[in-house]
């Protein structure tokens, strides 16, 4: 099903409350095929066909021409439970087979899953080689809070770990748990981390107090290293990450307590705490982070894309050097769907996930008529 629509819905920006016809990109989106399950991550092949992981533990990979969708073979034995499962892929810079991959690796007796970062080599419609090359000492065991979403820079990976469900996590350094970790591609520990020779951090920690963050990129135009997390009842962060900060949870929070108006910790903003550089209240439930790499949306390249849950739509902001928000737009409220994950192809086609099962594209479009 092809729609023609205006795709920026509506302009948010912090001086400017409506747009002018100058202010939108024609487009069309399309849904490509209906899966079952949610696919919580998506990444491109070397010849744009799409890896798909759907959290219930399966990967499929999808034409992108034809939408034919096949089963890809492989995978280890995954914990499957509450927001956990087979989580984020990306692709190796290294290896043009390669991909990295979070799981929720299933505990002992299988109560709970330790969020885990593994790679593979694709060999067709297999998966060969898994290896774990990171276990989190994290046994989720709450269902909440894996975060799991992976960035590659130049020759660092980053995963996001969630609080576990657990708040105390957020400021306890012996865990693994409310952190974005680093590690060398083949899993070994930076000898430049910031805590590797403090014995009260976990070596791997890069920045800590995180409540769930799921969605992190790199921004190669500015070196800046970018990552947004949930917050509880609003107060959702976009925090601009640097090197051995603590980001507050629970001690900072803009949320509020589900059973009541009481906000969440001690204050909004505290000495020796980095701040973050947008709060969204109310909280748009941030499932992923993506920037924008091409020129075929012009209005879009170098712009950071968060795929909305809760508030269902594509969040755009645009952000300068400084980590200043100069502008917020949304996307696609319309389709009142929650959107997962964001990727583009080698052609500037942006893809996109739904919690529903559903896999678009969006493409340019020189028919749509732009009005206000």
């Amino acid at each position: 099903m092809k729609t023609n629509i205006l795709v920026m819905m509506g302009l948010i920006s912090m001086a400017v409350s409506t747009a002018s016809s100058k202010e939108f990109e024609s487009s069309q989106y399309e849904k490509i095929t209906q899966l079952s399950g949610v696919p919580w991550g998506i990444e491109t092949t070397s010849d744009d066909q799409l890896l798909i992981t759907l959290r219930d533990g399966r990967v499929v990979m999808l034409n992108s021409d034809t939408g034919q969708v096949k089963p890809i073979n492989g995978l280890p034995t995954i914990y499957s439970g509450g927001q956990g499962g087979l989580m984020d892929i990306v692709k190796s810079p290294q290896k043009p087979n390669e991909y990295f991959f979070t799981y929720a690796k299933p505990g002992a007796d299988g109560d709970g899953g330790a969020p885990t970062l593994a790679k593979a080599t694709l060999d067709q419609h297999s998966l060969t080689d898994w290896q774990d090359i990171f276990t989190s000492n994290v046994m989720v065991t709450t269902g909440r809070h894996f975060g799991s979403r992976l960035v590659i820079q130049d020759d660092f990976i980053f995963m996001t770990i969630g609080d576990a469900g657990e708040r105390e996590n957020g400021q306890d350094t012996t865990t693994h748990a409310g952190t974005i970790i680093r590690l060398n591609l083949d899993g070994s520990i930076p000898d430049s981390n910031p805590f590797i020779a403090n014995k009260k951090f976990q070596p791997e920690i890069y920045s800590y107090g995180h409540r769930n963050p799921q969605g992190i990129a790199y921004h190669p135009r500015t070196q800046q290293l970018w990552a947004i997390e949930h917050g509880p009842r609003g107060g959702d962060e976009l925090n601009l990450i640097e090197k051995g900060q603590n980001y507050g949870w629970p001690i900072t929070s803009h949320g509020k307590e589900y059973w009541g108006p009481i906000t969440v910790g001690e204050a909004t903003e505290k000495e020796g705490i980095a701040a973050p550089k947008k709060v969204y209240i109310p909280s748009i439930a941030p499932g992923s982070l993506y920037i924008y790499p091409s020129q075929t949306f012009p209005r879009l390249e170098g712009k950071l894309l968060i795929g909305a849950l809760k508030l269902t739509h594509i969040n755009l902001l645009d952000v300068n050097q400084a980590g200043q928000v100069l502008e917020e737009r949304r996307y696609y409220e319309t389709l009142n769907e929650r959107i997962r994950d964001i990727t583009s192809d080698s052609k500037g086609a942006v893809w996109f996930s739904t919690d529903s099962g559903g896999i678009y594209t969006i493409t340019r479009s020189n028919n749509v008529t732009q009005t206000e």
